[in-house]
This record gives C-alpha cells, structure tokens and sequence, in this order.
C-alpha cells in the first residue's frame, strides 16, 4: 500500500469519517424555524437595532364610521369580514372593536339565516331547485 492510499482511507481498517461544522447538525436552517424578531444590543437592523419593519395598528372601522349598529342588510359591508372559506374573520386580522366585533357577529348571523350570506364556502344562496 502506497503512502497516498494510507492517507486517503485514514488509520487502516477503519472508514473514514466526514467532520461535521460546528454547531450541530450544520446545513440549511430548518424550514419554519428561526428567524424571529430580536430586540437587543445587534438586534434586527444591526448595532442601532432599528426594526426592519413597522405594525401598523388596525383601527375599527365601525368606530370611525360612528357607528351606532351593524346592518344585517348591508351584506357588502360583512362580506368584508368574512373569509374564502365564508368564516367570520377575528378581531385580530380585521382590526375590529370587540364592541364592533360583536355586533358583527349578530349581523352575519342574522343575514345567514335569512339567505342573505352564505354558511359555508360551497352553500349557495337563492336560486331555484329541483325536486326530481
């Protein structure tokens, strides 16, 4: 056996083994993990730790509106509260009071059952069937 093939397979008889960088596992970071909003001395935006972006807060539209009630009958105004799925959407994703929210969640009910907005994403409002 020649001093290069000594070198390439390592002590004689055992497999060579492939060194791993430190820090664990190495690699790619894990898909989903990581990443999060770090406050601190070389925070998100480096050492003056300026946020990369700023969270605007929702404001109730009801309220800016002065709003006294929801209509159940305005169904353009509470389709923009609901989602692909024909679900109520909460208060954190539409920025809505709880006050507001409240009352929003009567009018959408309330126009449920009189036909007016869907149940589900597959109900159909209106329209004729046929019993055959």
């Amino acid at each position: 056996m020649t001093t290069q093939q000594a070198q390439s397979s390592g002590a004689e008889g055992q497999p060579q083994q492939q060194q791993v960088p430190s820090g664990g596992q190495g690699g790619a970071p894990r898909p989903g993990g990581g990443g999060g909003y770090r406050r601190g001395p070389m925070g998100a935006g480096g050492p003056g730790g300026k946020p990369r972006f700023f969270a605007r807060r929702k404001v109730c539209s009801f309220c800016v509106n002065h709003a006294t009630h929801v209509d159940y009958k305005d169904v353009g105004t509470l389709k923009r509260y609901f989602s692909d799925q024909a679900k109520i959407e909460s208060r954190r994703k539409s920025g809505v009071c709880s006050k507001h929210q409240r009352m929003l969640a009567l009018a959408v009910k309330r126009a449920r059952f009189l036909g007016m907005l869907p149940y589900n994403r597959v109900h159909r409002t209106g329209g004729a069937r046929s019993f055959s």
